[in-house]
């Protein structure tokens, strides 16, 4: 295989695509944060915390936010669902400071809605 080719791909769910916008509005450099993520989750690195309660494999990844300067724990959340080996659903993006938490049965309805 080759190391330019991604191996995984990447599907974003509307929820996702709707809240990234909407904070592109206030934070510049949020796709620049995002982008190393994606670039790991590509790679088969799934990092983050497993989120329990879903029935789906599902993680929530800590991101800093570089246009506030406080580090993950201010930063963003990445909610992101492995369908498979090879393919990966970005749930939800939201701010921390906008958001304290997302309940497993949101997190369940926005996958049966992509599904």
């Amino acid at each position: 295989m080759s190391e330019d080719t991604p191996s995984i791909s990447i599907f974003f769910s509307d929820e996702f695509k709707n809240r990234l916008r909407i904070l592109a509005k206030r934070y510049r450099s949020i796709r620049n944060d995002l982008q190393p993520l994606i670039d790991q989750l590509q790679l088969g690195n799934f990092i983050g915390d497993q989120i329990s309660g879903t029935k789906y494999t599902v993680f929530k990844v800590r991101l800093k936010n570089s246009d506030i300067q406080k580090g993950k724990s201010s930063g963003y959340r990445v909610i992101y669902q492995l369908q498979n080996n090879s393919c990966i659903l970005m749930i939800l993006i939201y701010s921390k400071s906008d958001e304290a938490d997302i309940s497993a049965t949101q997190i369940r309805e926005i996958i049966e809605r992509f599904r």
